[in-house]
């Protein structure tokens, strides 16, 4: 698909403040500034050297910050795209225009409960295997998915190769004898709308109550999310995250990669849980804690000087 100029006028979807008008060119690709061709578009960081990299780069359409402060040099063979924020224009425009949606469809090689709920405009891939769920409208789910009873998921959910959604929750209790007994684990998973969970994710159902992954949040690759678990909106949690049990994170939070979460704790709205850090006590709103045990960021550096 072509696109040009006239496809891309300034309009509040692409937060396209100005255009520079250049010869008829068009874009059938993206690529990053040092591998374009004549015919892709890309994006340059604010904080480049932004006109010497619009000369260098073999684009034919860039978007670039729109700043008074930064000047710009503009080229008759090249289409400059002026945003406040170039990197979420570039991707709302690749998003609408290059990337390819899978034609709905479910593999002859997935395993589907009778009892399941399907909506027609969702593809299952091959190996997967699905239990007595519903599945709403849009949704990908990659190959070799596993998604058991009782998990309920919105409309444009993609869940990656390999993830298992619905496992038993790890629920074991030492009886008088000191043996150990399982606890039923009797709850679901629900999965809002607009989730992305990661390639060989793994999160289990909920022990009476259902295990949440709020409206929009994104979990990366390797992530543990355990029983009763209430993960917000927007939402972002990284590679080789565990989550423990009954573990309520608000919206709009970020846990880094590797972080672990005591069960029962409780993430604040818009907090960060630092790289690698362990989570022993809960945190409030708008706070970065980081380390092991995870303590304020001030905290933290403090420790560490001292050390």
């Amino acid at each position: 698909m072509k696109i040009s100029v006239g496809d891309l006028q300034p309009e509040s979807d692409f937060l396209i403040s100005k255009i520079t008008y250049g010869a008829k060119l068009f874009f059938d690709n993206a690529a990053s500034p040092q591998s374009a061709d004549k015919h892709s578009i890309t994006w340059i960081k604010k904080k480049s050297s932004i006109s010497e990299k619009i000369q260098s780069t073999n684009a034919s359409f860039i978007v670039v910050w729109d700043n008074p402060n930064v000047q710009v040099s503009e080229t008759p063979d090249k289409v400059l795209l002026f945003s406040e924020n170039p990197k979420l224009t570039f991707a709302r425009i690749c998003r609408k225009f290059l990337e390819k949606c899978e034609k709905p469809c479910i593999h002859e090689s997935a395993i589907i409960s009778p009892e399941a709920n399907i909506h027609i405009s969702t593809s299952i891939g091959p190996g997967c295997v699905i239990g007595k769920s519903t599945i709403g409208a849009n949704c990908s789910i990659k190959a070799n998915t596993t998604i058991g009873n009782k998990v309920t998921i919105g409309d444009n959910v993609t869940i990656d190769y390999g993830a298992v959604l619905g496992s038993q929750g790890y629920g074991y209790y030492r009886n008088q004898e000191n043996e150990i007994e399982t606890f039923p684990q009797l709850g679901g998973i629900t999965v809002e709308s607009n989730v992305y969970i990661g390639a060989n994710t793994t999160i289990d159902r909920g022990t009476l109550d259902n295990t949440i992954i709020g409206n929009g949040s994104k979990i990366d690759n390797l992530v543990h999310i355990a029983h009763n678990a209430v993960i917000g909106k927007h939402v972002i949690i990284i590679a080789n995250a565990m989550i423990a049990g009954s573990v309520h994170i608000k919206d709009y939070s970020w846990i880094a990669p590797s972080a672990s979460i005591l069960n029962q704790m409780k993430i604040g709205e818009r907090s960060t849980v630092g790289l690698g850090s362990v989570v022993l006590k809960s945190i409030p709103d708008d706070q970065t804690f980081i380390g092991n045990p995870a303590r304020p960021v001030k905290e933290f550096l403090k420790f560490q000087k001292s050390k």
